[in-house]
């Protein structure tokens, strides 16, 4: 059967429940896969960080800053397996530190050296005694405090730090280095942390590009001129800018909406969002602010139907 964009609109009007339909069940969840994207760091390359500093350490025996700095300025992975260790993210391993040093640790300047990490996991750090060194010193330092001390135990709290390896600071970490660890703690600390979390976030907005880019390359082939937004731009006429604009804001005809949608939350919000940009073009068409535009909406994934039959 042809989708409602193949037949003349007068046809869709007569069938609507047969094309909506043919719209769902056409839609397909792409969560099991995700883009690796710049920065990913393939797990050889992640052992090789482990066991640097693992040697370092006798086996994560003798945690202590100095050679694990040196280490790491060495071997840069070896931040990306202190920070596993912590199960911290960048801004979160930042504001403890500089909480901890009295060394000022901005969250972007932590997210830039954790890129920068990824994208060149083994090319050593230079040492110039910049600020970008002092930083690494202290989150390093800081690093090898926490999991040093463990997790203080604290009725009714649920501390970050209580996990199977590092619950009770250096004592809980050798076990596992030396014998490995139970597979149902394994599966219980994802279940808590989700699987591939961190990754997930960092190739999140990869994710919603790959359905910007069709529909970029769509206009693009039919010569069509277009402005796409960028994140949190600030447009006249609009509280939110839109996705994109045909042919720009000053004389917005279409707007176009796109969202890869894979939970019912995100959908709403989406849906709520078209639903807004319909009422903003009557209204621009009305005070006479700019001419009434047509508003598209793009989405895929796997929500939008349970929102739509909700």
């Amino acid at each position: 059967m042809p989708f409602p964009f193949e037949v003349p609109f007068d046809h869709v009007q007569e069938n609507l429940d047969t094309y909506v339909d043919e719209v769902f069940g056409a839609l397909r969840s792409e969560f099991l896969t995700m883009p690796k994207g710049e920065g990913f760091i393939d797990y050889p390359v992640f052992e090789q960080g482990y066991e640097a500093l693992k040697r370092v350490t006798n086996g994560f025996r003798h945690l202590s800053a100095e050679p694990v700095i040196a280490t790491v300025c060495n071997v840069p992975v070896g931040l990306v397996v202190l920070r596993s260790m912590l199960g911290f993210t960048p801004p979160e391993w930042a504001y403890v530190a500089s909480q901890r040093t009295g060394v000022e640790v901005p969250q972007g300047a932590a997210r830039t050296l954790d890129r920068t990490v990824r994208l060149k996991p083994l090319t050593p750090i230079r040492s110039s005694g910049g600020v970008t060194e002092r930083r690494i010193r202290a989150l390093i330092a800081t690093a090898c405090e926490l999991l040093m001390e463990g997790a203080p135990q604290t009725p009714g709290i649920l501390h970050r730090l209580d996990k199977a390896d590092t619950r009770n600071g250096l004592a809980s970490v050798q076990p596992v280095v030396d014998l490995g660890v139970p597979y149902a703690m394994v599966l219980y600390e994802r279940f808590l942390g989700r699987p591939f979390a961190g990754h997930r976030d960092s190739v999140s907005e990869l994710v919603g590009e790959v359905l910007e880019a069709a529909i970029e390359a769509v206009l693009s082939d039919a010569g069509i001129s277009f402005r796409k937004t960028r994140r949190a731009e600030r447009l006249p006429g609009f509280d939110q800018a839109p996705d994109f604009i045909v042919p720009d804001e000053f004389n917005p005809q279409i707007i176009i909406e796109a969202k890869l949608t894979e939970d019912d939350g995100t959908a709403r919000d989406k849906v709520t969002r078209i639903q807004h940009l319909g009422s903003l073009s009557m209204q621009g068409r009305q005070s006479h602010e700019f001419p009434r535009f047509e508003v598209i909406a793009c989405i895929a994934g796997r929500a939008l139907k349970s929102v739509v039959r909700t």
